[in-house]
């Protein structure tokens, strides 16, 4: 049946259709949890400084949440990793020298911090100290951080490589290892991804929060959640609008065919224009359908109104990423950016009417723009992974030199058993996540050994 199917296909097409896949579904979770422990961090901060028991509660209706998305992170990236053996061989054998210690040091460094104090952050608080607790809790935030470090770093050398060597076996070897770990994209690339992850979880916890409030708009618990969720949008949206502009002035020096694909250039001139929308067509060369602002590119890109921007018929044709499939997914990316920015901009409106709790449609838009995170994420990876080919280290090695020599029905074989699984076994682990946040935060169970003061307690319900 599958060399049916598969006979006729491409070996490096499958290949490359199976990672985008298995990376799809693995990205949304790490976006998720970087955000998410550091939120728990906060929130068990904010208890033990005021002792207000909404933070306790929010701690543990959302530490349930991260430990499922946690575990399901993990095994969804060890996957990847077998990819590289298996599809990638070429590639392995070639970059190993530089990718195998980088991702070496993100196991020793960020999981064995965050598989060392999550035991503690999930079991210990009878267990241990509050103080320790929490000590465990900002402990498993850091690690996420660190591992988006490091995995950020691989990322960003096969998109600007540096501080290499090719060796007589034609293998790229380390010359400084402070040129590799902190390549010219990477500061950019880094800041992006963490507030994108950020911003994530913000609008989930304002997601969660916001369908609470719509059936109980007393709710303090809820509140809580969706008054932090908001002040996050408000500060953070408008940042990452500011760290992505260098983002792409970083990308348009070291990866100008990338930008062009972007912004549908394909020829190379004075005052660009930006196209809001349309349809890039490779044949002729043209955006068909073009809706546009002539100059504004050149303003945004070159800071000059009159500035030359470079556009793809400055490279062989052959070295062109797919045009049609970056220009969209950038757009639903800055899309989605700019309605969370108005989201926010809307809430801190309303917070300073003394209305932000008393408005349906802010609730209703924030239940929409609940997953629309995870939709940015996915469409970021897409501009910079597929903007990035035909290479898989960008400028140094083509990605149909890298693949493994293989035939297209093993890998065909393999993509349906990783599509089958996958959307059972984290099929089910969404399913439950969701069911998790639908549970009323305001019943969360707080244990007796884990329950503030009684008189504080009382207090904080006496002023409501």
């Amino acid at each position: 049946m599958f060399e049916t199917w598969f006979s006729a296909a491409d070996a490096v097409f499958l290949a490359r259709v199976q990672f985008a896949f298995t990376i799809a579904f693995h990205i949304i979770f790490p976006a998720f949890t970087i955000g998410v422990a550091s939120y728990l961090a906060v929130l068990e901060g904010l208890f033990l400084k005021t002792r207000n028991p909404v933070y306790q509660k929010l701690y543990r209706y959302w530490l349930k949440i991260f430990a499922v998305a946690f575990g399901m992170g993990v095994v969804s990236g060890i996957v990847m990793s077998y990819q590289f053996g298996t599809n990638w061989s070429v590639f392995s054998d070639k970059a190993g020298p530089v990718i195998g210690p980088l991702m070496g040091y993100e196991v020793l460094t960020a999981f064995f911090l965050e598989a060392g104090f999550l035991g503690v952050m999930l079991f210990g608080m009878n267990k241990v100290g509050e103080r320790l607790h929490f000590f465990a809790t900002l402990m498993v935030a850091v690690g996420t951080a660190i591992s988006a470090f490091w995995i950020l770093s691989v990322n960003s050398w096969m998109q600007t490589p540096a501080g290499y060597a090719i060796n007589e076996q034609g293998q790229f070897i380390v010359e400084s290892w402070m040129e590799v770990i902190f390549n010219p994209s990477f500061p950019y690339r880094l800041a992006h991804m963490l507030l994108a992850a950020y911003l994530t979880t913000a609008f989930v916890v304002g997601a969660v929060g916001a369908w609470h409030l719509l059936k109980d708009s007393k709710s303090a618990v809820a509140r809580k959640m969706f008054s932090m969720a908001m002040w996050m949008a408000l500060i953070v949206a408008p940042l990452q609008v500011v760290v992505g502009d260098f983002h792409g002035l970083n990308t348009q020096e070291h990866q100008p065919a990338k930008v062009a694909a972007m912004e549908g250039h394909f020829k190379t001139e004075a005052r660009a224009p930006l196209y809001l929308f349309g349809w890039p067509n490779e044949d002729t060369a043209e955006v068909d359908y073009a809706i546009k602002v002539p100059g504004l590119a050149s303003l945004i890109l070159k800071h000059d109104v009159n500035a030359e921007v470079t556009g793809l018929d400055a490279f062989p044709q052959e070295d062109w990423p797919p045009v049609p499939i970056v220009f969209w997914s950038f757009r639903i990316m800055v899309g989605i950016g700019l309605l969370m920015v108005l989201v926010g901009l809307w809430s801190g409106y309303l917070r300073l009417r003394g209305k932000l709790f008393d408005s349906p449609w802010l609730q209703r838009s924030a239940v929409f723009m609940g997953p629309m995170g995870f939709v940015a994420v996915i469409a970021g990876w897409i501009v910079t992974e597929v903007g990035r080919q035909p290479w898989v280290i960008h400028g140094l090695l083509r990605t149909s030199d890298a693949a493994s020599p293989i035939d297209a029905v093993g890998v065909g074989a393999s993509l349906v058993a990783f599509i089958v699984v996958y959307f059972l076994v984290f099929g089910a682990g969404t399913v439950y996540i969701l069911r998790k946040m639908a549970d009323n935060p305001e019943h969360t169970h707080i244990p007796d050994y884990a329950r503030v003061p009684m008189a504080a307690e009382r207090l904080y319900h006496e002023e409501g």
